[in-house]
């Protein structure tokens, strides 16, 4: 059970020195360290959060969310679109019901492990495990009831609680949830206001656009405000400009004046409350998301004071608080069979050999690990270095940033060529086209880019050409194409006046040259690491997808969630009209009401299978006529089919859509304010974290406040 008595002499050193790589590596993933102490306990602790674990763990995660895919309705079709969709293969009875099995046997496994690690008393404490076994306890009986009825339930509440697997799994996803949670009073104000907007503009509405004696003078009562919900909905939907000026149209085309009611509506909503609601969410988020990286900071200050607590012990004669020290030696026993990136753990050595004392105390130790808090820089292998003066002028000359400016322009000059034949040959027949011209300047561009390819490992030595990423994409590519354009020709023969060969082998000439022009137009982003600016604005987006994958997950779990739901209330809602065949079925839209689901054959938009649902999803969120689907599901199932999409709506277009916006602008903000001090170091790239973001703003714990926790552990007793 750890330390149940003071530290004394003679204890057992292995011990000390396990938990303090424990302990370190706690650190290192901001991982609460109140956990068991004890020998058998931390070699536990240590499988669990081994990779080989973690990745089962991950993988278990992964299928049973994939099960929506394959299980009924299955999405195993080639198209969603209830006109030409055939039956899809749905799995027996017990098939996904026995993965799911499986996966419920890792979750038992899971939450097993981690409440014995804890102990009872932190696991009272804990609110996501206890959720994570009443899940589970509910997921396991709806199984027993789905194989009770022979799988034939249409409710399976377990489908729904699936995402809260993965959700549970990641520290990061409940820190944003958490401060999520911790925004939406400030968000419910600016519901209210919005709420208190949009039922004033409605009264007003349904007041100003009565019905009248004539039919021909009342179409804008008859469209949007025949009653209470169609008022509510239109001003809804034009509260996102999705069906902005069509709502107005009627009634500005009797009177000029109306449009000063709607303009004053989309003013007040959308330009005002709306991107009010963007700035409350991005300060207050900031805020909450500040605290709890803060949290963040505090765990690894804990854990490696700990470390240092424990190592500390390793004397043996007790010592108070000040003489309290760590010998290097077993600093770096700890280190070489810690965890972690090999660049900390390099830099931390470094130091402690640079050091002169050979007993750290307690602020050199937590200096040491200060290297953890560093940015991770990534340096580029030098060039290499010719003897030959011809051989050192190539280098120069090849190297220079002018040859990768001459390799844009030609680039250039191939994007131009290619648009010039698509817009001569854009009204031409196949048969017509003559892919002469277009092979032959591809054939010469290719060959550039192979040349440049060479002279840029020539000068810059294979290793540092290999180690910019932006010279992978450019070799990549460049391969690519030289390995089709061979293709081509060992197919088709050079290119020659009239060159349009019969087709042969897998694709067709004109598809070959089509892929080409693709890989082209798709290389010409090499030019991007050169532009500064927009390679900010890249890099930016590009830590959001490496760095902000909890946003995403969060995302995710609301996708799931509505998907399921969505199944449940909406499977087979919609059917067809009519003849399915094509030449009918445009001629029976041609009756259609315009803008309507049917007029626009919005018919793959259903919610039948989970890869439907998704895209369904996705494009609601969008809000681009997202009021066709309102209408749509609320005429083919119920009026009150609406409450779900908008519920949908304010969740993911709103509210994630919002906090998305905020973390993006706060990473610019952050890259743009140091933009300035990296320019010196232009051949060092520097990786960032969601920690790292923040830590010029966090505080630093104070050492009281570091022993007052470490006094409170319940596994681990310190005299002093």
């Amino acid at each position: 059970m750890g330390f149940e008595k003071c530290h004394s002499a003679g204890a057992d050193n292995d011990l000390h020195i396990n938990q303090a790589i424990v302990f370190i590596e706690d650190a290192i993933q901001y991982r609460s360290i109140n956990h068991r102490v004890d020998s058998k306990s931390l070699w536990l602790y240590r499988w669990y959060y081994s990779r080989t674990c973690q990745w089962i763990l991950n993988l278990t995660i992964t299928v049973i969310l994939a099960l929506a895919f394959i299980e009924e309705p299955s999405s195993l079709t080639v198209t969603s679109d209830v006109r030409y969709r055939l039956p899809s293969w749905n799995p027996p009875c017990g098939l996904t019901e026995s993965m799911e099995l499986l996966c419920f046997l890792v979750f038992m496994v899971d939450v097993s492990v981690k409440t014995y690690l804890i102990g009872w008393k932190e696991f009272w404490k804990n609110k996501w495990l206890m959720a994570y076994i009443l899940t589970l306890i509910v997921s396991l009986a709806d199984w027993i009831v789905s194989l009770s009825f022979f799988c034939k339930e249409s409710v399976r509440i377990r489908r729904i609680l699936r995402p809260f697997f993965l959700l549970q799994n990641s520290s990061m996803m409940k820190k944003t949830l958490k401060s999520i949670n911790s925004t939406l009073p400030e968000m419910m104000s600016v519901f209210l206001l919005l709420a208190v907007h949009l039922a004033l503009f409605t009264m007003f509405a349904m007041l100003l656009f009565v019905r009248t004696k004539d039919n021909q003078q009342d179409k804008e009562w008859v469209v949007y405000f025949r009653n209470l919900p169609d008022s509510l909905t239109s001003l809804l939907v034009l509260l996102t400009t999705a069906n902005n000026p069509d709502v107005m149209m009627p009634a500005y085309s009797k009177n000029r004046a109306y449009s000063i009611f709607f303009i004053l509506f989309t003013v007040l909503g959308n330009l005002f409350l709306m991107n009010l609601l963007t700035a409350i969410i991005y300060n207050q988020f900031r805020g909450y998301l500040l605290k709890s990286v803060q949290s963040s900071l505090f765990r690894r200050r804990l854990g490696i004071r700990a470390a240092f607590e424990v190592l500390s012990s390793l004397k043996e004669t007790p010592a108070s608080a000040q003489q309290s020290c760590v010998s290097g030696g077993a600093l770096l026993q700890v280190l070489q069979k810690a965890e972690m990136d090999s660049h900390c753990k390099q830099a931390i050595m470094r130091s402690l050999k640079m050091c002169s004392c050979d007993q750290l105390s307690a602020a050199q130790f937590q200096k040491l690990f200060e290297e953890l808090d560093k940015d991770a820089i990534k340096q580029h292998p030098p060039s290499p270095e010719y003897q030959s003066h011809f051989m050192q002028k190539m280098q120069f000359a090849f190297g220079h940033p002018y040859f990768g400016y001459l390799g844009n322009v030609i680039a250039l000059a191939n994007i131009i060529s290619i648009c010039v034949v698509l817009v001569m040959d854009a009204d031409k027949q196949p048969s017509e086209r003559d892919d002469f011209f277009l092979g032959a300047i591809n054939c010469f561009f290719i060959l550039y880019y192979l040349l440049e390819m060479l002279l840029k490992i020539l000068a810059m030595g294979l290793k540092r050409y290999l180690s910019y990423p932006s010279n992978r994409f450019d070799g990549l590519l460049t391969v690519i194409l030289l390995i089709l354009e061979i293709a081509t020709f060992a197919v088709y023969g050079f290119p020659h006046p009239g060159w349009r060969p019969e087709f042969m082998g897998l694709l067709s000439l004109w598809d070959m040259v089509r892929l080409v022009n693709m890989l082209i137009v798709f290389r010409f982003l090499r030019i991007i690491p050169n532009m500064k600016f927009m390679s900010l604005v890249v890099t930016t987006l590009l830590d959001l997808v490496k760095n902000l994958r909890a946003f995403a997950g969060i995302l995710l779990v609301v996708f799931y969630a509505f998907a399921i739901t969505g199944i449940m209330l909406f499977k087979g809602a919609v059917v067809s009209l009519g003849d399915t065949s094509a030449a009918n079925s445009t001629h029976d839209n041609g009756t259609l009401q315009c803008g309507t689901y049917e007029q626009l054959e919005y018919w793959p938009n259903n919610f039948d299978d989970f890869a439907a649902a998704l895209v369904t999803l996705w494009d609601v969120m969008v809000v681009n006529n997202w009021q066709v689907f309102l209408d749509a599901f609320s005429r083919y199932s119920s009026p009150w089919s609406k409450i779900y999409f908008v519920a949908w709506w304010l969740i993911s277009s709103v509210i994630w859509v919002n906090l998305f916006v905020a973390l993006l602008l706060e990473n610019f903000i952050h890259k743009w304010d140091r933009r300035c001090q990296r320019e010196s170091l232009s051949d060092i790239e520097y990786q960032r974290t969601v920690e790292l973001m923040f830590r010029d703003v966090l505080e630093e714990p104070t050492e009281e406040e570091l022993m007052e926790k470490l006094h409170q552990h319940p596994h681990l007793h310190l005299c002093r």
